[in-house]
């Protein structure tokens, strides 16, 4: 398998090494990746998403969903004892699980609800004012840059 080099990005970019390591990560990791418990990602709003789980089986206490170092994971561990009941067919898996999710920057985890067999996890991207877009005023004439740097200084 051909590994991805990411040194291209690093010569036109600057702050995006987190990102070329996600990219290195995804590629390198076996094609096998778990399929239980099912999911969805649905965008709901322009700055909000949501992660619905099937989780038929497993009750809001069965449930953990936490975020760390950039990445939520939910987990389920099972608390029914089954070993008292005779199945004739067993199609509804309950097994443990542990799913991740990796969270851009400025991803936070709003909140979660466990209803009818499904896991709702709501996301929103929360931009700081200083990384959202802002207009440079253009200056007309001989004014030095010192002047600019002064008056931005004072203003601050």
């Amino acid at each position: 398998m051909r590994r991805f080099d990411p040194t291209p990005l690093y010569r036109a970019s600057i702050g995006f090494d987190r990102m070329a390591d996600l990219f290195d990560r995804m590629l390198s990791t076996d094609l096998q990746a778990p399929t239980y418990p099912p999911y969805n990602i649905e965008k709901t709003d322009e700055n909000a998403y949501r992660i619905s789980i099937a989780v038929a089986g497993f009750a809001a206490d069965d449930l953990s969903v936490e975020v760390k170092e950039h990445a939520l994971v939910v987990t389920g561990r099972s608390s029914g004892d089954d070993s008292a009941r005779d199945y004739l067919h067993r199609g509804i898996a309950t097994r443990a699980f542990e799913r991740r999710f990796h969270l851009a920057d400025h991803v936070r985890v709003m909140g979660a609800r466990h209803v009818d067999g499904m896991l709702h996890i709501d996301l929103v991207r929360e931009l700081p004012e200083a990384l959202r877009p802002r207009e440079i005023a253009i200056t007309r004439g001989d004014s030095p840059t010192r002047e600019l740097v002064e008056a931005a200084s004072d203003a601050a």
